[in-house]
């Protein structure tokens, strides 16, 4: 993969022109009272694109064409064949697209150019051809019965899925839910978060041009309280997935109870745990893996390793050689393909993040590493606190930055108690080469995955989800299409 150059990318920066208005039935349009909201480079601190602000009139507009498309069957009852082929001519469109791409998210977030390119675009076209490829891969199943009777269990589309994603990764996690969503013949209404729309509104001309026939997938981009919350209450919508906040996740279940009942998907974040065994079988890759589990994506990552537990015995070396690694982690400007860091998603965000450093260190945590030093006001450095309490707020709170809290533990038992100490249950980790004892600690952690020797390794072929205030169903694998499916049981009796 080329990743160019600062000169080119900024080269690249200054002609980009993009689409800013909502994709309803298969077209570019403004919003019915044509408001509007500005999408800010928070690295710049310039306005990028003035968006259209979708409301609940723009809501009503893209379920009703979601709603007739998929009455009319042109998606949900087209052959699989047909489905595979439009969204395996989608994932070659990202692909060829992908610089375009990697630009906009850059832009519209501020995370490096490098991880755009080399991560989150490859992601979601990968995630789009995996379910392409699954679609004539799933069959249903035949009951055992009697002679007389035939069982058939099948899966059905559901109708219309309302999916809304966060800002962190905007189009990767959109593909996570579009990819199982559209395979199944489903109809789409997707609400990107107001700080990241740009990559979802080319993400809908990409899916026209490839094929997708129009209302099958609207983009409404907007405000949670407007376009979200008229997506959670619509009596229309079957279905609506979501990966945010917990707050918000609380709020949408709400929402649904209130209205048609509809079933709701939620990731909701998570604090994880990443423990590390005296008997680790290499310090220097744990301590490596660590900081990218946590100070990569500027710590917005919904399972970011925030939590490191480690054991007494080696605590200070192993934080020795955290802070070494914090150092090929700091921030610089996004366009660079060098940097390894870039900025939070906004100033406001930002200073929630200082915010905590702030309490923490008046609270009397040992402060080892400072990440407020950076001089860009989004921007926000790795930061390491070591021998913080588990009744501490930055223990229990989800920071969503680049600040890792460590403490350390006596035994197994201790450290199993520290890590299941949490309101999420997202993803944990266990360093160590006793085969045994990592068999106990995954068996016994409370987490949707636990990676062994490893931080968040993995690919489209295993589920993504939490336990607890995590949230529930799963992203990736084949086990995604569960939630945008019906299960529907046919008896035939075969006695005339």
């Amino acid at each position: 993969m080329d990743f160019h150059d600062l000169n080119y990318w900024q080269a690249l920066a200054r002609t980009c022109q993009p689409e800013s208005r909502l994709f309803i039935r298969g077209e570019y349009q403004a919003a019915v009272g044509e408001a509007l909201f500005v999408s800010e480079n928070p690295a710049t601190q310039q306005p990028l694109a003035t968006v259209a602000r979708g409301d609940k009139a723009d809501v009503d507009r893209a379920v009703s064409a979601a709603r007739e498309v998929f009455e009319r069957g042109d998606w949900s009852l087209a052959a699989p064949s047909v489905r595979k082929t439009v969204l395996l001519r989608l994932a070659d469109l990202l692909e060829q697209h992908h610089e375009e791409l990697a630009l906009l998210e850059t832009l519209d977030t501020g995370k490096p150019i490098r991880h755009s390119l080399r991560d989150d675009i490859p992601g979601a076209w990968r995630a789009i051809r995996w379910y392409a490829e699954a679609i004539d891969k799933v069959y249903g199943e035949v009951a055992p019965t009697g002679g007389s009777e035939l069982a058939l269990i099948t899966r059905e589309p559901i109708g219309v899925i309302a999916a809304v994603v966060p800002w962190n990764f905007p189009l990767l996690l959109a593909c996570w839910k579009l990819g199982p969503a559209l395979a199944a013949g489903n109809s789409v209404v997707l609400k990107p978060s107001e700080k990241s729309s740009l990559t979802a509104l080319r993400f809908a001309g990409l899916a026209r041009q490839a094929g997708l026939p129009d209302g099958v997938l609207n983009v409404v981009p907007g405000f949670g309280d407007e376009a979200g919350q008229a997506l959670a209450r619509h009596p229309d919508v079957d279905v609506m997935t979501f990966t945010g906040s917990t707050r918000t996740a609380k709020q949408l279940l709400k929402d649904a109870g209130e209205s048609n009942m509809k079933r709701v998907w939620l990731e909701a974040g998570g604090k994880s745990a990443n423990i590390v065994f005296a008997d680790c079988p290499d310090l220097r890759k744990a301590a490596a893996a660590t900081a990218a589990g946590i100070f990569y994506n500027q710590g917005e990552v919904c399972i970011a390793g925030s939590r490191l537990l480690v054991e007494q015995s080696i605590a200070d070396v192993f934080v020795n050689l955290l802070k070494a690694e914090a150092r090929k982690w700091q921030p610089g400007e996004p366009l660079d393909p060098n940097t390894t860091q870039g900025t939070l998603i906004d100033n406001d965000h930002a200073e929630k993040v200082r915010e905590f450093i702030r309490k923490g260190e008046a609270r009397g945590n040992l402060l080892v590493l400072d990440g407020r030093l950076s001089p860009h006001p989004a921007a926000v450095g790795p930061t390491i606190f070591t021998d913080v309490d588990a009744r501490d707020p930055l223990f229990l709170e989800e920071i969503f930055g680049p600040v890792l809290v460590v403490s350390r533990f006596k035994d197994e038992e201790e450290a199993l108690a520290l890590a299941n100490h949490s309101d999420y249950g997202l993803g944990a980790a266990v360093w160590t080469q006793n085969l045994s004892r990592a068999h106990r600690m995954s068996r016994r952690l409370k987490a949707g995955s636990v990676f062994v020797n490893n931080y968040n390794d993995g690919d489209m072929t295993v589920p993504f989800g939490g336990y607890k205030q995590s949230g529930n169903g799963r992203d990736k694998s084949l086990h995604a299409l569960e939630k945008f499916t019906e299960l529907k049981t046919t008896w035939i009796s075969l006695e005339s």
